[in-house]
C-alpha cells in the first residue's frame, strides 16, 4: 500500500469533492494505516519504503522524514474529514482522542505540540519540540469543528 495522508485534504475542504461512500472508505484506510495517537504516518507501514523509526545521522532521518514519520499537524486536516464524513459520532471519537493526546503535552516540549514523531510504538516525539503547525490545527479542531 502506497497510503499516504494526502488524502485527508480531499475530505476536509469545504466543499465536497467525493460523495459519502467513497469519503468513508478513504477515511477507513486513514484510520487502518495511518492514524496514531498522535498523528499521521507520512506512509503506510505496508509499503516497501516505510521508515518507522526518525533515528541515525542526517541522511538517514531526512530518508525517514517523508517515509512513515508521523507529523502531529496533520491531525488538524484528518479531523476535519473525520467530522465531515461522520458527523456528531465523528465529534464525539474526536473529543476523546484528543482526550488521549492531552498525554503528548506532558512530554517533549511541556504544554505544546511536537513537530514530528516515530512511525511506530511508543511513537517517541522527534524533530521541533514545539511545532506551530501542530499546535494550530488541535486549535483550529477545537474553536472550529468542536464548538
Amino acid at each position: 500500500s502506497s497510503a499516504r495522508p494526502n488524502q485527508v485534504f480531499v475530505l476536509s475542504l469545504p466543499f465536497e469533492m467525493v460523495n459519502k461512500k467513497i469519503g468513508k472508505a478513504i477515511l477507513k484506510e486513514v484510520e487502518e494505516l495511518l492514524l496514531t495517537p498522535v498523528g499521521l504516518r507520512s506512509l503506510s507501514p505496508k509499503n516497501y519504503h516505510y521508515k518507522g523509526y526518525y533515528a541515525g545521522d542526517w541522511v538517514a532521518r531526512d530518508g525517514a522524514y517523508h517515509q512513515g514519520t508521523v507529523w502531529s499537524w496533520l491531525l488538524g486536516p484528518y479531523m476535519t474529514a473525520k467530522i465531515k464524513i461522520d458527523g456528531d459520532s465523528g465529534k464525539e471519537q474526536i473529543r476523546k482522542f484528543l482526550k488521549t493526546f492531552e498525554q503528548h503535552l506532558k512530554e517533549g516540549g511541556i504544554g505544546t505540540v511536537s513537530e514530528i514523531f516515530d512511525g511506530e510504538a511508543p511513537f517517541y516525539p522527534k524533530g521541533c519540540i514545539a511545532q506551530a503547525w501542530g499546535v494550530s490545527e488541535i486549535l483550529r479542531v477545537y474553536l472550529d469543528e468542536l464548538n
